[in-house]
């Protein structure tokens, strides 16, 4: 059995962001949010399954929820006019009971997103398309886009043999231990005639956390500054020093 770490939840508060934003504080009230979180997803995604969603953020503050949708396919997101869009929203102000704002952010490269990686995969299995030659176009796709390392894995009756697999594409390096490292990570599922077939990708982007060298030079000029200080301090404390000894001598003369 394998014993992995979710490279989103591994990296949250460090490079990832949470993609609810919201607190409870009581039990019940945490329950009832998060499921009415799953139920603005699921309607969002069933009413837009060819926009190509990638994730449904949720802000909630006192008086409004905002949702934030990425979308590849903005356009169909909006609809004619903004009749979709407007849509949508009611939807979600029903679910809710609160008033909702929705915004769309476009994904300029789809080609670099984990989840629609894997949901082109998933898509293309359902046609019935073979499952080595699926996986390579992405990858091919992936790292001609700017990706410096991608991972495909996909699981199940591949081919629809009798007994599941499990076959890897790898190309380029994929740190998964590293925390500075993105690596955005997405799943989907296939429905074939002989099951489901799970694809999971890792597309690694690069570091955003600036390297080593930069941390360290940060922390010498942080050292300067506080000797800096430091020094200022002390010629205050002789200056002050100076002065009590000054006032000293003039009481023992009045004296």
């Amino acid at each position: 059995m394998g014993q992995k770490t979710h490279p989103v939840g591994f990296r949250l508060g460090i490079i990832k962001d949470w993609q609810a934003k919201w607190y409870a504080s009581k039990q019940s009230q945490y329950r009832s949010l998060l499921q009415e979180d799953i139920q603005i997803r699921r309607s969002i995604l069933s009413r837009l399954p060819e926009a190509g969603i990638s994730r449904v953020e949720l802000e909630r503050g006192a008086q409004e929820l905002v949702v934030t949708i990425h979308s590849a396919r903005p356009g169909i997101v909006i609809g004619r006019g903004g009749q979709r869009v407007e849509d949508i929203r009611r939807t979600v102000e029903q679910l809710a009971n609160k008033r909702a704002r929705l915004n769309v952010q476009e994904i300029r490269q789809p080609e670099l997103n984990a989840q629609l990686v894997a949901g082109s995969i998933a898509e293309q299995l359902g046609r019935r398309i073979a499952f080595r030659r699926a996986m390579h176009q992405a990858v091919g796709r992936a790292m001609q886009a700017g990706a410096l390392g991608i991972k495909i894995i996909c699981s199940g009756r591949l081919g629809g043999i009798e007994i599941a697999r499990r076959e890897k594409v790898m190309e380029g390096r994929v740190p998964l231990h590293t925390l500075r490292a993105d690596i955005d990570y997405g799943l989907a599922e296939a429905r074939t005639a002989f099951g489901r077939i799970g694809v999971k990708v890792w597309v690694y982007k690069g570091d955003i956390i600036p390297e080593p060298k930069e941390i360290e030079a940060e922390e010498d000029a942080e050292e300067m500054r506080l000797i800096e200080v430091t020094v200022r301090g002390q010629e205050e404390l002789s200056e002050e020093s100076q002065d009590a000894t000054a006032q000293e001598g003039q009481v023992s003369e009045n004296a």
